[in-house]
């Protein structure tokens, strides 16, 4: 069956096969390919479950940007942004074209990153898995009718799993490879079933293209609030950005990558990608509902065999097991999957070390300096060898998906938060009571009371005291909530230790930062943490 075929084909991309072409399926028809094909199961309720192999991550070490003309003087070179030259590129792409046409089924989808039409890139994604053009189908902006009638490509991603790349010949670290060529307008991915890469490398592209037009990107989700007010939460995978905007008395834009331009802040994507294992239905209801939902994609997603119930408990196969369903899903998301302009931001961290407050408020210069830094933390166990929780800074709150230099993302946002007035948060929604092992994980009702009070602004009201490691500004009460959470120095039972602890984390942070130092100006570097370096 051949559906919805555009007027532009392949040979537009460069691209000749003779796979049998799959063009812009729906969610059925994909669902049942893949079934057909071996590539999933159904689960009790609906939902596709599939495995990813050995990648359940992202492959952050095997992506390369080609280094051409191009990008040469605008991508920010380094650990995150590694480079590729064009030679190592064109092999890879002869012999990525030599596989495809060895392929004898392509499934193809036609789709928009980004949901305000005047800020949008349009990209062609030619998977060889059926569950991986349900899952980018799910994930990005799906055009109108009328809109993929007159499709025409601006960028086209290849993704073939059975791709073994050669790291001699390709110019790459191992078998997997993303490599990604902005002259050329083309992304290659091999090598892995993971197909979060693939919804990474759109939001890369947007993080390069935006900034050129004055619109900051945005690793973060965005909601609504009953009075009309935006608000945006920047954190790291784990952090809450999903569960916290997913409230039921907000209406959510998105759940992961945004823009924020002069008008509106908009969703680069059509749909979700939640954490799944030990997802809670007392806490999370609307995500939990998706799980039993058709038309959702669960991946490393434990089920038993014979009753097809789901073990959303059982990380056997994933500690990062995730599900991707459209936004829809969730009962009060927008229709327009934008929102005015924010009132409010919200960076949120899980400190593993029991440290940080539960909520703080940023001045415009505290603001730009954490999220430059980027900060949460692993905890004990996650990885193999971390045995204490570890600070992880990953810049912008998306280190990997930047490809320009932090401080171009960083000043956009400053001005956005000056021009608009902007409220500004710190959300620890990680340890109280000592660092992880020790103490216990941030209530979730206390960190809604505290985001309610801050999104409706009654939390500007409280009074405040400045706290002495980091120097922002901590409320003292909050109707509501237990004010001994709310100094996380008096929730410890060794104070000494937490003392210790506190300046160490504050060593972590001036060290890390010392890479932007000479990017920003003296207000922003003096908003660096206050308190001496004394711990061993």
């Amino acid at each position: 069956m051949i559906d919805r075929v555009p007027a532009q084909g392949l040979d537009a991309q460069g691209i000749a096969t003779a796979a049998k072409l799959y063009w812009n399926l729906g969610t059925a028809p994909l669902v049942e390919h893949a079934i057909a094909r071996g590539e999933g199961h159904l689960a009790a309720d609906g939902p596709l479950v599939v495995a990813t192999g050995r990648h359940t991550g992202r492959s952050a070490q095997d992506k390369f940007i080609v280094r051409d003309a191009e990008t040469e003087s605008t991508v920010w070179w380094g650990k995150t942004n590694k480079a590729m030259s064009p030679e190592s590129f064109a092999a890879l792409k002869a012999d990525f074209l030599a596989d495809l046409a060895k392929q004898d089924t392509l499934f193809v989808q036609d789709l928009f990153g980004g949901s305000e039409a005047s800020n949008r890139v349009s990209v062609r994604v030619v998977t060889q898995y059926a569950w991986h053009s349900l899952f980018i189908r799910t994930m990005l902006v799906r055009p109108s009718a009328h809109d993929l009638a007159h499709f025409a490509a601006d960028y086209t991603i290849i993704d073939l799993p059975s791709f073994r790349a050669d790291p001699e010949r390709h110019g790459c670290r191992s078998e997997t490879v993303i490599a990604v060529n902005f002259s050329e307008k083309l992304i290659l991915i091999g090598g892995t079933e993971y197909a979060g890469e693939m919804k990474k490398s759109v939001f890369g592209l947007l993080n390069y293209l935006l900034p050129v037009k004055g619109i900051m990107p945005m690793h973060c989700s965005a909601n609504i609030g009953p009075e009309g007010g935006s608000a945006v939460f920047f954190g790291l995978s784990g952090t809450g950005k999903t569960t916290l905007s997913a409230d039921a008395s907000r209406t959510l834009i998105g759940d992961d990558e945004h823009g924020w331009s002069d008008d509106a802040v908009f969703n680069f994507e059509g749909g979700c990608y939640a954490k799944m294992i030990r997802l809670s239905a007392e806490a999370e209801p609307e995500i939990y509902a998706t799980t039993k939902r058709f038309g959702t994609v669960l991946e490393n997603v434990v089920m038993d065999p014979d009753t097809r119930v789901l073990d959303l408990d059982d990380n056997s196969l994933a500690e990062n097991s995730r599900g991707a369903y459209p936004i829809d899903f969730i009962p009060n998301a927008s229709a327009a999957n934008m929102g005015p302009v924010p009132r409010n931001i919200v960076m949120l961290t899980a400190d593993a070390f029991g440290v940080l407050p539960p909520i703080a408020k940023l001045t415009p210069d505290q603001a730009m300096y954490h999220f430059l830094s980027g900060y949460t933390a692993k905890v004990a166990g996650t990885e193999i060898g971390v045995t204490e929780p570890e600070a992880t800074f990953s810049t912008c709150f998306g280190a990997p998906f930047m490809p320009r230099h932090p401080s171009v993302y960083g000043n956009l946002l400053k001005e956005r938060i000056a021009k608009g007035n902007v409220d500004c948060w710190l959300v620890n929604t990680g340890w109280t009571g000592g660092k992880y092992g020790v103490g216990k994980r941030m209530p979730i009702k206390a960190t809604r009371a505290l985001l309610n009070a801050a999104l409706d602004s009654s939390l500007n009201d409280a009074e405040f005291r400045t706290d002495p490691n980091f120097g922002f500004q901590v409320p003292v009460a909050v109707p509501g909530v237990d004010s001994h959470i709310l100094d996380p120095r008096e929730t410890w039972a060794n104070k000494a230790e937490y003392d210790a602890t506190a300046a160490k984390l504050v060593d972590l942070f001036v060290e890390n930062f010392a890479q932007f130092a000479d990017h920003v100006d003296e207000g922003v570097r003096q908003s660096a943490p206050r308190a001496p370096a004394t711990a061993d």
